[in-house]
């Protein structure tokens, strides 16, 4: 599994919640209004990185602190939360592309509709890639460097692939296997909320956090449409995130005879459902998602209260009814076909 490779090859770097999921070791993300650390917090031992200030877009004032003590992840979160009981603390979670992919030439998919604004959060794309060609890419992340990877590229490519589409791609590894971890994707949302993108396209999944929780949130409620992967631990595992958080579309994926895919996780997180499966080398929910967003993307020019109401409405209408008949776990409301 990604997550035991990740833990294995980067031990230094991570430790592990009390779930086993990776998070960055010693580092930790505190909710601050107006970035005021209790000095409780400071005679802990926890000493302030610095302060993410997201407050115009999304509502948070975040403050990155790290552990001078080098304690246990478990350990040094129950002292945040002896030190400081009033305050939210959480880990900074990593998160992983919900789909493999190796190097292989892309093709894009031939499908019509109006010029579209859409969001990528995920590895950095490759815009000199044919199959790209007339894509708007604008780039953020990596202090301005683009660093190609295969994951982003190929969801990039189901995502726009084929049209004269602008596609915001906010980079979230920038070429580290680790990544920019929750805080990172926090900031990306925030971008885009800035951008005024209507639909953002998320091919990466890992477990709850309470911060990611309050972003996704904010940006639900400003009418951004989010599209996520629900990812590929199977149907008994536990759901994962962004893909189960309220709001947000989450997608399983099925392969060439319309067969939901043995790794799709299954339950009510999942809405839709999209072909997972570009071939042999390229194979996930992560591929499946984008196919979704594409869709949603050709109803939903900016963001909106009404915005989420269309972008289901639309995908209803575009859906195919499979399994059980309704709406169910595997395949949600049904296998959505672009036209």
């Amino acid at each position: 599994m990604q997550i035991h490779s990740l833990l294995r090859t980067e031990r230094r770097r991570l430790d592990t919640d009390v779930r086993g999921a990776p998070v960055l070791r010693y580092e930790y993300l505190m909710l601050a209004p107006q970035g005021a650390v209790p000095d409780a917090v400071r005679e802990a031992g926890f000493e302030v990185l610095r302060r993410a200030n997201e407050g115009d877009e999304l509502g948070l004032e975040i403050v990155v602190l790290r552990d001078s003590r080098r304690r246990a992840a478990m350990r040094a979160m129950r002292d945040l939360k002896a030190a400081a009981p009033q305050s939210e603390f959480a880990f900074q979670h990593v998160y992983l592309p919900a789909g493999n992919a190796r190097a292989q030439a892309l093709s894009p998919l031939q499908t019509g509709g109006r010029v579209a604004r859409i969001g990528l959060i995920d590895g950095g794309v490759d815009t000199s890639n044919p199959a790209l060609a007339g894509v708007h890419v604008l780039p953020s992340g990596c202090n301005g460097k683009t660093v190609p990877q295969l994951h982003g590229t190929a969801v990039a490519v189901r995502l726009a692939g084929g049209t004269r589409d602008t596609l915001y791609a906010a980079d979230l590894w920038c070429g580290d296997r680790v990544g920019r971890a929750t805080l990172g994707l926090v900031e990306a949302l925030s971008w885009m909320a800035r951008e005024r993108v209507p639909v953002i396209n998320i091919s990466l999944v890992g477990p709850d956090n309470p911060v990611l929780a309050r972003a996704i949130g904010a940006m639900v409620t400003r009418g951004h449409v989010i599209v996520a992967a629900v990812g590929n631990d199977g149907p008994a595992a536990p759901p994962l995130f962004p893909a189960a958080y309220a709001g947000v579309i989450g997608v399983s994926g099925v392969d060439a005879k319309l067969r939901v895919l043995p790794e799709s996780a299954s339950g009510p997180q999942v809405d839709f459902s999209a072909s997972g499966v570009v071939d042999t080398k390229l194979r996930g929910t992560s591929f499946a998602a984008p196919l979704v967003a594409r869709v949603a993307a050709q109803a939903v020019s900016t963001p909106s209260p009404d915005a989420l109401a269309t972008a289901l409405r639309t995908l209803a209408e575009h859906a195919r009814d499979l399994g059980s008949p309704g709406r169910d776990p595997r395949y949600g409301d049904g296998l959505v076909v672009a036209d």
